[in-house]
């Protein structure tokens, strides 16, 4: 009889403990998916750091975890009236890797295209200016978005009316790479947030 009390409640603690095991995903997820405050709200703004640089995401704006060890933070910004879908922001650093600023605006004109299918060209934006005493270069672009997804992100989706506003900051360890892409209406209404955003960055 003893034998089997202590089968019983060994049992029971184990079936007790995968319970919990099920639950803490969701924990997590929870734990990292929550509206972040500006500067001068009712609690300080969590900032993402790396490496000596740091930035602050303004309010309305929502941390998520990262889809991918390549990405640095990721935000996502809730879609205007009238939108499919939210906006995604997400901050890249590969620790002096990932090409050079050219490269890389090159790349993000590339992912656009016309409505009839024709490469965008002069047609994106491109400013630069000192953020912190860091270099920034900056990037308007907007069209039909080329989404890549899947395996090798060989997938390609077609996004038309999107509008993508990009930044690249020269950091002394490196570019760090910031991409917000999503429906043009919401990247407009979030667009001023955006600047702030960007001239949040510090060393």
């Amino acid at each position: 009889m003893r034998r089997a009390y202590k089968l019983a409640a060994l049992a029971i603690i184990v079936s007790a403990a995968a319970c919990s095991r099920r639950d803490e995903p969701q924990q997590a997820a929870s734990d990292n998916l929550k509206p972040v405050t500006a500067h001068g709200g009712m609690q300080a703004a969590p900032a993402g750091t790396g490496a000596g640089l740091n930035f602050t995401a303004p309010e309305g704006w929502i941390e998520e975890v990262p889809k991918s060890s390549m990405r640095k933070a990721q935000y996502r910004l809730p879609r205007a009236g009238g939108d499919s879908e939210d906006a995604e922001l997400v901050v890249f650093h590969f620790g002096g890797g990932g090409g050079g600023v050219q490269a890389n605006i090159d790349r993000w004109i590339g992912q656009f295209t016309r409505a009839d299918g024709g490469p965008i060209g002069d047609g994106a934006r491109i400013t630069k200016q000192s953020v912190h005493g860091l270099p920034v270069t900056e990037i308007d672009v907007s069209g039909t978005y080329l989404a890549s997804s899947g395996p090798m992100l060989a997938e390609v989706q077609k996004k038309p009316d999107f509008r993508m506003l990009g930044a690249v900051a020269e950091a002394g360890n490196g570019p760090w790479f910031f991409k917000l892409t999503g429906p043009a209406k919401t990247i407009a209404r979030w667009q001023p947030s955006f600047q702030a955003f960007i001239e949040s960055i510090k060393q």
